[in-house]
């Protein structure tokens, strides 16, 4: 599956939360994908990434008049802010979602984000990355629910990555060094590791 053409994927950190933890699991899953890419017995498509943090983005919450359903460009919605939201978006061939769980569910400015936008989303592949105390699987549904109305073509693998033990748990809530290292093979959620390489393998089947 070769091709001459960049493959652009955004690495979507879905949380703005002032302590966190996100950014570190979202490096920890694109060093996993770079890795495997590397080692890729076959010839591959050349793949680019755009780490998108939302607290950098900084939309505010929702405030188009217009419904994104029926705006096909940019240049449709109202404000700057959602424009070069759109711009950026339009730009990527695929998506790898990194969210907490919260309350069951997936991040309020996820899917703030989400809904600015529709056709930049729709028809293009994407797999969910969920973290919490037991892995963030409800948030994960309730994501791949949401996606799919949109009509992204979400991956049937996704991975959960569930706090090891207490010690761990209090470091992600107050923001801590977590000591991810996908080269690591006793690191923490070193086991994992095989289940992003086969959500991200799926994401790569044509016109999954």
């Amino acid at each position: 599956m070769a091709t001459d053409k960049a493959f652009k994927v955004g690495i979507i950190i879905g949380s703005r939360r002032v302590v966190r933890v996100g950014p570190q699991i979202a490096s920890f899953v694109h060093d996993i994908i770079k890795n495997a890419e590397e080692k890729a017995a076959s010839p591959r498509r050349t793949v680019t990434f755009d780490v998108v943090d939302l607290k950098a983005v900084d939309l505010p919450f929702f405030d188009e008049p217009g419904i994104p359903q029926r705006i096909q460009s940019a240049d449709g919605y109202a404000h700057e802010h959602t424009r070069a939201w759109s711009r950026r978006v339009a730009a990527l061939d695929a998506f790898v979602f990194v969210t907490p769980q919260r309350n069951w569910s997936f991040p309020a400015e996820l899917k703030n984000a989400l809904d600015f936008l529709f056709h930049e989303w729709a028809g293009k592949p994407a797999m969910i990355v969920s973290y919490g105390g037991h892995g963030g699987h409800q948030c994960a549904e309730q994501l791949r629910a949401v996606l799919r109305a949109m009509r992204v073509r979400v991956t049937e693998k996704s991975v959960g990555f569930a706090f090891p033990d207490p010690d761990f748990r209090t470091k992600c809530f107050n923001g801590q060094e977590l000591g991810l290292d996908a080269s690591n093979d006793a690191g923490p959620w070193a086991a994992q590791r095989s289940e992003v390489v086969s959500a991200w393998d799926e994401l790569l089947i044509p016109e999954y």
